[in-house]
C-alpha cells in the first residue's frame, strides 16, 4: 500500500502488510506499537517495501526505515548498496542518509573496498546502474571490514553517526 493505505498497482512499490489467523494480536504491555502497527481491521505494518510483478510474484525489496528521501524522492538503501557491490573494487556497503538542510537528506555511503578503488571512477560506474539523484554524494572508504554486530549484521546506525560527524566536521 502507499503512504495512505491506498493498494498499490502492479510493479509499484508500497509497503507490505500482513493478516492472518497465525499473526499476533498485540504487543505485550505495549498499546503504542500496537495501535502504531496495526491499521485497517488488522492489517499489520511490516515495514518491508515490497511490490507484486505481472506474474503476481511478490518481491520484498527494502525497508522503510531504510529510505532515504532526498528532495521528495524516496531512495532504497539495499538498491543504492547493490549497485554499489556491483563495482568489482567494492567489498562491503552500507548506505544511510545524511542530513540535508536545502533537500532533507542525502545519501552516504561507507564501503570496505581494496586500495584500488577511484571514487570519481565509482560514481561514473553508479551512473549506469542508479538515478543521478541516487548515487552518494557521501562516500567514505576504509580497508577493513565493516563493523557487525554478533549475529553478522552491518553496524549500520554507527557508520551513519560516523557518516554525518564526518560531513559535519568537513572531512
Amino acid at each position: 500500500v502507499d503512504d495512505e493505505g491506498r493498494e498499490m498497482p502492479v510493479g509499484e512499490r508500497g509497503e507490505l502488510q500482513i493478516r492472518g489467523t497465525s499473526m499476533f494480536v498485540e504487543y505485550w504491555n505495549r498499546p503504542d506499537a500496537t495501535e502504531s502497527s496495526f491499521v485497517d481491521g488488522g492489517w499489520f505494518r511490516t515495514g518491508d517495501v515490497a511490490f507484486i510483478d505481472a506474474d503476481g510474484f511478490m518481491s520484498i525489496v527494502d525497508r522503510i526505515k531504510d529510505l532515504i528521501i532526498r528532495g521528495g524522492e524516496n531512495i532504497g538503501c539495499g538498491q543504492v548498496e547493490a549497485a554499489l557491490l556491483a563495482h568489482p573494487h567494492v567489498i562491503e556497503a552500507a548506505v544511510y542518509s545524511v542530513p540535508d538542510e536545502r533537500l532533507g537528506e542525502e545519501v552516504g555511503a561507507t564501503l570496505y573496498a581494496t586500495p584500488e578503488l577511484d571514487v570519481d571512477e565509482l560514481r561514473e560506474f553508479l551512473t549506469h546502474h542508479l538515478a543521478r539523484h541516487e548515487i552518494p554524494r557521501y562516500i567514505f572508504t576504509t580497508q577493513q571490514p565493516l563493523a557487525r554486530t554478533a549475529t553478522g549484521k552491518v553496524l549500520k546506525r554507527e557508520l551513519r553517526i560516523e557518516g554525518v560527524e564526518r560531513v559535519q566536521n568537513g572531512r
